[in-house]
């Protein structure tokens, strides 16, 4: 593991997630989420001649940590992976034989002030992972209406107060506009006791990261794409970190569908295009948890495609 990708970030469940692949030799694979390229390193160890890897991310950080890998078999892609398909086939790829996707957002973002994804450190309220496009945190705090707001912090951070934070926000932009992490701090720090401050504004920052990266979106468009282009016997790896992104994986898994709406045949049998690989949860072993505090949250779903 190089020096650069242990200070970008650390990859969760490595061994237990590339397992999970069932890797041929000679298959096309894809890491929707190459970040600092652990998985994507351990997966082209794997590789012989014919197998290929396509890796996503839309950061160009992440892009830098792509430099030398064997370009004989690693594509790198820079985009969303919600546009997986697209991608492929523009590639020429028709199927591959599996994916895999590490959900959680990078210890690099987290500790780098100037992307403002954390609650630590003074900056720019932005928090897009894709820095070229699209709309930051303090857009959304500065001009969504207050239901709009009031539904983010509700939806994507599940916070009972989240009409109460929202109501605060537009009254304070009103004299402000909000700008950096501490000017939204000062508006929604009263509303959490000490005890439970960090664990409160990790959901209300969540909620944001969430909305302004349409995270929930793109996971269900890449979910449909990887569904349609994986072959049978095919892969599906997931890492998910929070309730929500788990309960969409949870659900294409079991029923097909990311809705979770079960379609039975005439025995009463659930009509999917998976078959659930492990039934039950894996999850980090104390030792991990120990050594990377980032990986606690983190459960693996494995499928394969029938």
């Amino acid at each position: 593991m190089g020096e650069q990708e242990m200070t970008y970030h650390v990859p969760v469940l490595l061994k237990e997630s590339v397992d999970g692949l069932n890797i041929g030799e000679g298959g096309v694979y894809v890491d929707v989420t190459f970040g600092g390229g652990g998985h994507s390193r351990e997966i082209l160890s794997r590789l012989g001649a014919g197998g290929h890897l396509y890796s996503f991310d839309q950061d160009a950080d992440a892009e830098k940590n792509a430099e030398g890998f064997d370009a004989e078999k690693f594509t790198f892609v820079r985009s969303n992976f919600r546009f997986l398909k697209n991608f492929l086939k523009y590639h020429g790829v028709e199927q591959i034989d599996g994916l895999l996707a590490d959900l959680g957002v990078s210890s690099h973002h987290f500790d780098d002030s100037e992307r403002g994804f954390s609650f630590r450190f003074e900056g720019k309220l932005d928090m897009r992972m894709n820095q070229r496009a699209g709309k930051t945190a303090a857009d959304v705090v500065n001009t969504y209406e207050e239901k709009r707001l009031a539904d983010v912090f509700y939806l994507y951070g599940e916070l009972k107060q989240s009409r109460k934070i929202a109501s605060a926000i537009v009254k304070a932009r009103q004299t402000k506009k909000v700008e950096t992490i501490g000017d939204f701090l000062d508006i929604v720090k009263p509303f959490f006791r000490n005890e439970r401050e960090k664990k409160e504004m990790a959901k209300v920052f969540q909620a944001l990261r969430i909305e302004v990266n349409h995270e929930m979106e793109a996971l269900r468009d890449m979910l449909k794409g990887a569904t349609q282009m994986l072959k049978p016997g095919g892969r599906l790896v997931v890492i998910t970190y929070h309730s929500l992104e788990d309960r969409i994986v949870k659900n294409l898994m079991k029923t097909g569908n990311v809705e979770g709406e079960e379609d039975k045949d005439f025995f009463g049998r659930v009509n999917t295009p998976y078959r659930l690989v492990n039934r039950q949860i894996i999850v980090p072993s104390d030792e991990e948890m120990a050594r990377n505090p980032r990986s606690r949250s983190a459960k693996l779903r494995i499928a394969e495609r029938i």
